[in-house]
């Protein structure tokens, strides 16, 4: 196989929702200058409020202690105020994008789960460092 063409399958992620994009044979010669999963997500470029609600996950999670993690609400709250339902799709594609970052972990149940595939409730926890120290509770017998 060639270098060209392992190269072609390289995962990508969209710029706007933060889910993989698929290869498509179609895209085999433009698949480096491909960015957005979809003709909606090439409409829907992330903005100001897009950028606001990242702001917000980032820095509800930096209050929260380690391991702690927040409901993608939390932050269409902040951002929306009494609008924020209308804001809960913009809230979750903010928190994809910064799981493509390495910033935050969408889980469900407690298990980190694959972003472009979650379906229903998420959280959302910061990703941990090497740096950071880990706290560990005792179990009491």
């Amino acid at each position: 196989m060639t270098r060209s063409a392992t190269r072609a399958h390289e995962p990508r992620w969209c710029d706007s929702c933060g889910r993989a994009i698929e290869w498509r044979a179609k895209w085999a010669r433009d698949w480096d200058a491909v960015r957005y999963c979809s003709d909606r997500c090439r409409r829907e470029r992330p903005g100001t409020t897009d950028r606001a609600l990242e702001a917000a996950i980032v820095e509800l999670l930096a209050t929260r202690s380690t391991g702690a993690t927040i409901c993608p609400n939390e932050a269409a709250r902040q951002v929306g105020m009494d609008d924020w339902r209308a804001l809960m799709e913009s809230a979750r594609r903010a928190a994809r994008r910064l799981v493509v970052a390495g910033r935050v972990e969408i889980t469900q149940g407690g298990v980190v789960v694959d972003p472009s595939t979650a379906r229903g409730p998420i959280r959302i926890r910061a990703v941990h460092t090497v740096d950071e120290p880990t706290r560990q509770r005792r179990r009491r017998r």
